[in-house]
């Protein structure tokens, strides 16, 4: 299987792993280096900065440079793809269950039916 490497599936991609939206939600509260977003987590901080690698290449975060420190910050806007793919599905899906709806009301047994 091909491994997609547009933007979108970048983010899914990214989003898809428990931990990367967990550190997605640490970074809510403001910058933290790599070390303190491994912190928390039962892993090396090296994994953690794959973590970090994948989120970055997503374009969900920045990672900026002060002399020693990197700190990584959230990128609200590279989330902004996903949610419009979402929201123009979501808005599909919510229409074709209206529509089922009405084709059960009108097909149920024991309904007056609307033909």
């Amino acid at each position: 299987m091909a491994v997609a490497t547009d933007a979108l599936s970048r983010t899914f991609a990214a989003l898809a792993d428990p931990t990367r939206r967990d550190i997605l939600r640490r970074l809510e509260s403001g910058a933290l280096s790599v070390t303190e977003l491994a912190a928390p987590y039962r892993m090396s901080r090296p994994a953690v900065s794959q973590h970090v690698t994948v989120l970055e290449e997503a374009g969900l975060i920045t990672r900026s440079a002060s002399a020693q420190y990197r700190p990584c910050h959230l990128h609200p806007e590279g989330m902004e793809e996903a949610s419009v793919w979402i929201a123009q599905h979501s808005a599909a899906w919510g229409q074709r269950f209206d529509r089922l709806d009405e084709h059960l009301r009108r097909t149920a047994p024991g309904e007056e039916r609307n033909a």
